[in-house]
């Protein structure tokens, strides 16, 4: 850190978290609820708080802060609630409605639901124009683009009041003259309006997920343009020294002009910081194994590091849309603090994925809300402080739980209202493994070999019993959990992709020739862009991927290599990277049959100073920091029992704490489960291991035998 202050706000469904860093090491973490009617205001609100309980001005911080970076649902609000802007498309005639085709069929998962209704078109049928042009996929110019088709389009969509536009046509990647020239007249004939062009936002082979990928930016832009330019505006009011920067999707930071020309990266950019915070905590011990899992209020994110690495997807169905960019893998799940729960038509019992958020909140929140949500089963379960949350701001009623719990689940249920409150925390759970599995076993990876780490307000009640569940005996838990996103994006590097299309077969001089060009080229600018942001040539970083497939194939899987001169001999380790690969993914290989490149990306990272790590003085033994003791409920029959309640603040480390247990930190509240115990190291960090048995090592040995 150059300056004395690093600030990282991370703006959920619930709370926006305030992570502020100084250069002395200490790093403290804040609290706002969301205002999803005007994100800026809950920064407003956070920076406000910040100087009532530290006495220093939001003036002070900014104007002396070397980084101010925001990650915010701003983008993911809009999709969800289809609150984008006005957008038209211009295709290539006969492809206006490729966006419904789709690939002629529905997402993974709902393929064959007659039922499942289509997505929303974020560009109306009556909004998409066709313009006669032809690119063929060598290249080659079939039809010249017809000029005025694309007037025609600009005044039908000045008529209808359209706010952003879209290009898209078909091989323009290989030909990206027709939509630069379609570029040009839209902006001579709606000048100011946000335009999206497919081929420069996403050069790579795939006609739809191209034009649904420049759909979604332009659908968002507007949004997200306006959100930047008030948010780096305020920033400047108070003397900000370095322009602000916004996490992306890709899992590093950007700035804000980035944001607003590349919305589509913003969309998921939260939890997105999770693996880089992850593998920072887990560095003392060499931890590079690492799922991480995020409870707020309204969702629980998952996200997973493997050999160091965060999981990138590409080309997927997000919220019903296909976008191609890269982002960080998040498994995403309606279960947060504030999910519901409900019984169904069978008589059942089920949790989310509705939630209470905000506004109202649970019904422990005592703000109107009357639902029973999973903050009130953790109330009544003895889990959480009855004096309140976030150190007492947020007060809790015990008795509205229980009414709304009774009312809605227990009686109708007849059963009592503790074994219903288990009953929630348990089907929530059993939720929230399920969406573990999928990040996890359903991508190769066995669990167990992971160590869990846990983030997010609400995951720490949860976090004994998710590990139990899927046979993890190793968590982390950081002082800073429940804002560990934000802390995510303090400690991240600048990242840019670039990406170029390269339907190549890895046969040949001429093949390799072609990949090292094209890699080069793009290294080329991302390294001029990075230098222009200030970064020097020794702290750039440059990852490449390759989308590669057996020829016959319909479809590529992404191949991740590090850097090197691409000529006939690297195409032999080019090839045993993709078959190892497939392997991994599909259980099998074929190393006899030709393989070829579909698209190149490079990503270049320009690496940020780190603040010191946060330091722990060493504990006076945990006896300490008990605080008293509270009934709670660790089994199915309700059956309460006296726990021991510690106080975080008062632990040191090396202090070492036996469940059942619950350790209260001002923003967060761990729940130690019975046969597990915690250790606070000197860097902040709660180290979770389970006390495994003789007979339960046997166990293990005899299920391994028998799997053999």
């Amino acid at each position: 850190m150059q300056n004395q202050y690093r600030l990282g706000i991370d703006a959920g469904g619930t709370f926006t978290d305030f992570i502020l860093a100084d250069r002395s090491g200490g790093v403290r973490i804040f609290k706002a609820l969301s205002t999803p009617q005007d994100p800026t205001l809950a920064i407003r609100n956070g920076l406000a708080l910040i100087e009532e309980e530290t006495g220093i001005s939001p003036r002070e911080i900014v104007s002396n802060a070397d980084l101010c970076i925001n990650g915010t649902t701003v983008g993911l609000n809009a999709l969800i609630q289809h609150k984008g802007a006005r957008t038209g498309l211009i295709a290539t005639k006969g492809h206006e409605d490729s966006i419904e085709i789709r690939l002629g069929h529905k997402e993974d998962g709902y393929r064959y639901d007659p039922d499942y209704p289509p997505a929303t078109m974020l560009v109306p049928r009556y909004l998409r124009r066709g313009v006669h042009e032809r690119v063929l996929s060598t290249g080659a110019v079939h039809t010249p683009l017809n000029e005025e088709d694309v007037r025609e389009a600009c005044r039908h969509f000045i008529a209808e009041g359209v706010e952003s536009v879209a290009i898209s046509f078909v091989w323009s990647v290989l030909h990206p003259e027709h939509e630069a020239r379609a570029a040009a007249i839209v902006r001579e004939m709606m000048p100011g309006i946000r335009l999206t062009v497919g081929s420069q936002l996403y050069p790579q082979v795939r006609e739809y997920t191209r034009t649904s990928t420049a759909i979604v930016n332009a659908y968002l832009a507007p949004i997200l343009s306006n959100y930047v330019e008030r948010v780096d505006g305020y920033f400047q009011s108070l003397g900000a020294r370095a322009p602000v920067r916004y996490f992306q999707s890709n899992g590093g930071l950007a700035l804000g002009r980035v944001v607003s020309d590349q919305s589509v990266y913003a969309i998921n950019s939260g939890p997105a910081s999770a693996p880089q915070a992850a593998l920072y905590l887990g560095a003392p011990w060499n931890m590079k194994d690492i799922i991480t899992v995020d409870m707020g209020g309204t969702s629980f994110d998952i996200t997973l590091t493997h050999y160091g690495r965060a999981n990138v997807s590409k080309n997927i169905d997000f919220l019903r849309y296909r976008i191609g960019i890269p982002m960080i893998q998040v498994e995403t799940l309606g279960a947060g603090g504030g999910s519901i729960g409900w019984i169904d038509s069978m008589g059942l019992m089920q949790m989310g994925p509705q939630s209470a958020g905000s506004e109202p909140g649970p019904a422990c929140y005592d703000q109107g809300g009357d639902r029973p949500t999973t903050t009130d089963a953790n109330l009544v379960l003895g889990y959480l402080n009855p004096d309140g949350l976030v150190g007492g701001r947020l007060p809790l009623n015990v008795e509205k739980a229980r009414s709304a719990i009774e009312t809605h689940l227990a009686k109708p249920l007849g059963i009592s209202v503790e074994k219903a409150a288990y009953g929630m925390f348990t089907i929530v759970n059993n939720n929230m493994v399920n969406a573990i599995r999928r990040v996890s076993v359903e991508r190769g990876y066995d669990p167990r070999d992971f160590v869990l780490n846990c983030a997010g307000g609400a995951t720490s009640a949860h976090i004994t019993a998710l590990a139990r569940e899927m046979g993890i005996r190793k968590i982390l838990i950081s002082k800073l959990a429940s804002g560990l996103c934000a802390f995510g994006q303090i400690i991240s590097d600048v990242k840019y992709n670039y990406m170029a299309p390269a339907p190549v077969r890895l046969e040949g001089a001429e093949a390799a020739s072609k990949l090292d060009a094209l890699f080069n080229g793009l290294e080329d600018r991302g390294r001029s862009d990075l230098a222009e942001d200030g970064f020097t040539p020794e702290r750039i970083g440059v990852r490449r991927a390759l989308d590669m497939r057996y020829v016959g194939q319909v479809h590529e899987c992404t191949v991740d290599v590090d850097p090197f001169t691409v000529d006939e001999a690297a195409l032999e380790t080019l090839k045993a990277a993709f078959h190892a690969r497939h392997e991994e993914l599909y259980t099998y290989s074929e190393p006899n049959s030709t393989v070829e490149v579909v698209n190149v990306e490079s990503a270049l990272t320009g690496a940020v100073d780190k603040p010191e790590r946060m330091l722990i003085a060493p504990g006076k033994g945990a006896h300490s920091a008990l605080s008293g003791t509270r009934e709670m409920i660790f089994t199915a029959d309700g059956t309460r029992q006296d726990t021991p309640v510690y106080d975080g603040a008062a632990l040191g480390a090396g202090d070492r704490i036996a469940g059942p247990a619950v350790i209260q930190e001002v923003t967060t509240t761990i729940v130690i489960e019975p046969g597990w115990h915690a250790e606070l190291d000197a860097t902040g960090v709660y180290v979770l291991t389970q006390h495994v048995t003789a007979g339960a090592d046997a166990a293990d040995a005899l299920a391994q035998t028998e799997d053999a």
